[in-house]
């Protein structure tokens, strides 16, 4: 991410969510990803700090980015989903109300 954009997720994240939302965020898919395998593995971690709830962090964000932020971290945000789809698998009948709109809470990580 350029200069400017982590400017603009600092902003943000101090009107919106707490310092170094993105990052921790971040770090968690990282770690995620760094799973051996095909397919992420359970369980899932303590409510709050699921790789799921990190991406909740991102989408509040990309939300209230200017454009050009948005893009560039947009760019890195897909880049991830693209990596979360493809190591999970999709469970619709998990879909909900407060799921609505974020379909990365409708894959299971096992198999």
């Amino acid at each position: 991410m350029s200069a400017r954009t982590r400017a603009a997720v600092r902003r943000v994240e101090a009107e919106r969510l707490w310092p170094d939302a993105v990052a921790v965020a971040l770090s968690r898919f990282e770690r995620a990803f760094s799973q051996p395998g095909r397919y992420l593995e359970g369980p899932y971690e303590s409510p709050g700090i699921e790789i799921e709830d990190g991406r909740d962090d991102l989408e509040e964000v990309l939300r209230h980015l200017p454009p050009g932020a948005r893009a560039d971290l947009g760019r890195l945000v897909e880049r991830i989903d693209a990596e979360f789809e493809r190591r999970t698998l999709p469970n619709p009948g998990w879909v909900s109300e407060w799921t609505a709109g974020r379909w990365w809470w409708w894959r299971l990580r096992e198999r």
